[in-house]
């Protein structure tokens, strides 16, 4: 089927999880808001200031440009601290940030202005903090930061789905937020089956039994669960017969809401993944039109049969390394997101236009994803070997070009160019 069939299939239905918890907002970064922050409060909750300056009465200043007279500088005005209302004839010295006093309509800057000597006829307590003369007279409004100029009372500043980045964090801070309330952590176990495998430090290299390969998925896989803010729980690599991959499955369904697994889900006689989970609940086995990584599956576990409630899901990732980092990206992502409360509107991030220095003449029935670097002369570098295999591809790679079912590329085409920074948010 193809990606986005695949994709629709695996939201449709999902049931976020629900259960709730509130956070300290400085340690809320990547966790998915679960109600819609509303702001009590106007910010900023008064006029002020956006420069070191002058606040002034525009017509004031535009009289005395016009005859050629300094203003007195009749006060001095600080952040955290309120003025005296502004009267006729005179102008504050303020800086950044500092509430605009009432009167004043206008800031002029410093370096717009320039310090002058009392005129003979003024009164000698005018200008107590000096004298100023101006070149120009400013229009109402310049340089004033207006009261809910960046938020209101009552608004909602960040909806409910969002996953909190650091601005996120700094607008619940400007409200007084001290504390949010998140979704609840997803809880995943991470399994690999095959007898094949083994962990690094197990075994050094040079004692590797025959047919043994270190389990390179784990390692990928679990910091990229993390980063979605999922609690991750690693199990041992499961033994290839069923008895094995039925009891740790079971076991896992029991406290965790997803179990991702990579191997052991296609139809040969050492892969029991697909047999066990049918046989706890459901499994389907999809043949996605994406390369790499054509298989891929979805279920759910019942936790009765362990004694306890609910469904746990099921996501069978291919085994080979670059499919299974592509087909997480493409489809398990989005899935845990959506099951975590996070809003997801698109699996793949915006596509950038980019030029291909490389050829591509051969077509394929299914949709490509190419691994790609960025050069020095603003084109695209393609690995040499794309097989599905072959990880160096992906530490190489800072993006994918998505190529369609049976298209070709040459050199200087455009194509659509993925950065992987986008997903790896």
């Amino acid at each position: 089927m193809a990606l986005e069939e695949a994709l629709a299939r695996l939201l449709d239905g999902v049931a976020p999880v629900t259960e709730v918890e509130s956070v300290a907002t400085e340690a809320a970064a990547g966790r998915v808001l679960a109600r819609d922050l509303v702001s009590a409060l106007d910010v900023p909750g008064f006029d002020n200031s956006q420069m070191d300056g002058y606040a002034v009465r525009s017509a004031d200043v535009a009289a005395a440009v016009a005859a050629g007279r300094p203003l007195p500088v009749a006060q001095r005005i600080a952040a955290g601290h309120f003025g005296a209302a502004l009267q006729p004839g005179t102008v504050a010295r303020i800086f950044t940030g500092a509430p605009l006093p009432a009167g004043a309509d206008a800031v002029i800057m410093q370096e717009e202005a320039s310090a002058a000597d009392a005129p003979v006829d003024a009164e000698a307590s005018q200008g107590a903090f000096g004298w100023v003369r101006f070149s120009a007279a400013p229009a109402s409004g310049q340089w004033v930061r207006r009261r809910g100029e960046d938020v209101r009372a009552g608004a909602a500043v960040v909806p409910a789905g969002t996953r909190l980045a650091a601005a996120h964090l700094g607008l619940a801070a400007s409200i007084g937020a001290d504390h949010l309330t998140v979704v609840r952590r997803l809880r995943v176990a991470l399994a690999s089956t095959g007898d094949e495998l083994i962990l690094p430090g197990q075994c050094p290299p040079d004692r590797l039994p025959p047919g043994a390969i270190y389990n390179s998925n784990r390692y990928f896989l679990e910091p990229l669960l993390r980063r979605l803010g999922c609690e991750v729980t690693v199990l041992p690599p499961i033994p290839d017969t069923r008895e094995a991959t039925q009891e740790v499955l079971l076991d896992a369904a029991a406290g965790h809401d997803v179990i991702l697994t990579t191997g052991g889900v296609s139809v040969g006689e050492a892969d029991h993944v697909k047999p066990v989970v049918q046989a706890l609940g459901t499994l389907d086995l999809w043949q996605v039109a994406m390369k790499p990584g054509k298989p891929f599956a979805h279920g759910w576990i019942d936790r009765a049969r362990a004694g306890g409630q609910g469904r746990c899901h099921v996501l069978g990732l291919p085994g080979n390394p670059v499919s299974s980092f592509v087909t997480f990206l493409l489809l398990a992502r989005p899935f845990l997101l959506r099951l975590g409360g996070a809003a997801v509107e698109a699996a793949l991030p915006p596509a950038l236009p980019m030029v291909a220095h490389f050829d591509v003449p051969t077509p394929d029935k299914r949709r490509e994803f190419l691994r790609v670097r960025r050069n020095s002369v603003g084109g695209l570098d393609l690995f040499p070997n794309q097989n599905s295999s072959v990880l160096t591809s992906m530490a190489w790679a800072d993006g994918l070009v998505d190529k369609p079912a049976g298209g070709t590329i040459a050199h200087g085409d455009v194509v659509r160019y993925l950065p992987l920074a986008d997903w790896f948010d």
